[in-house]
């Protein structure tokens, strides 16, 4: 799932400001929901965890945000243990946010409860909207829509067949949603839960990598992968694709 080419300007959010002066001397506190006490940090970082299976993952089927909202599996609801106690064991998340889709909010459930925590959900978080290819593997949808698949993987202003999203559109939401964080949570550190589309796209843009790379990611479920901003907005992939915790 792909992104937009036109953030490829090196332009980065501006890191959000919410400090205050107390006796001419900065307030080192963080604002907002965030744990008090503990000092704004000089990097902001991103958690980024792909829900727990679904019956359709190991099909490998399409399952977007036009489709029929699967629950975690019993194997996808002890992924989502296991993702809970590995970042337990990593501490300092001080944030979960997740994609609104069942999966997700199961998943991310599991990993506040352990970690103590609420769950926001942000909905420019879920998954594309996969139109008349919802339910369908890419082998399905290569036999019944060959052109229309190929110009899907070949442009990120190409819908899918019968409707959905493109590729672009879903870059923009989860663009917003980045900066958002970005400004909200400045120098701390936010567990995303989400899908296979927006997590490749946060990696995508971070790597200022053009539109097709999003096709060339492994985001396995139940993965972690890390992003970091420095104080200018310049960010990092320190992790991709983690499943230790999965074994």
């Amino acid at each position: 799932m792909v992104p937009d080419p036109g953030d490829r300007r090196g332009r980065r959010p501006e890191r959000g400001r919410g400090h205050h002066r107390r006796d001419g001397e900065a307030d080192r506190r963080r604002p907002g929901p965030l744990r008090e006490e503990r000092e704004v940090r000089d990097v902001t970082t991103l958690v980024l965890l792909r829900h727990g299976e679904t019956l359709l993952t190991p099909q490998r089927r399409l399952s977007g945000s036009g489709g029929s909202d699967p629950g975690l599996s019993p194997v996808g609801r002890d992924q989502a243990r296991a993702a809970a106690d590995a970042l337990a064991r990593r501490g300092g998340i001080d944030a979960v946010v997740t994609s609104p889709m069942r999966r997700c909010r199961e998943t991310a459930g599991s990993v506040a409860a352990r970690l103590g925590l609420g769950v926001q959900v942000d909905r420019d978080l879920r998954e594309a909207d996969f139109g008349g290819w919802e339910g369908l593997t890419f082998a399905e949808v290569r036999e019944r829509h060959p052109d229309d698949l190929n110009a899907w993987f070949a442009s990120p202003d190409s819908p899918p067949s019968g409707g959905g999203e493109t590729m672009r559109q879903v870059t923009r939401r989860v663009t917003a949603v980045r900066d958002g964080l970005m400004a909200r949570y400045a120098g701390a550190t936010v567990l995303v839960v989400s899908h296979v589309g927006p997590l490749r796209t946060l990696i995508r843009l971070a790597l200022q990598a053009p539109a097709h790379s999003l096709f060339r990611m492994e985001v396995a479920a139940a993965s972690l992968s890390t992003v970091t901003y420095d104080e200018d907005g310049t960010a990092t992939v320190q992790t991709l694709n983690d499943t230790h915790h999965l074994t």
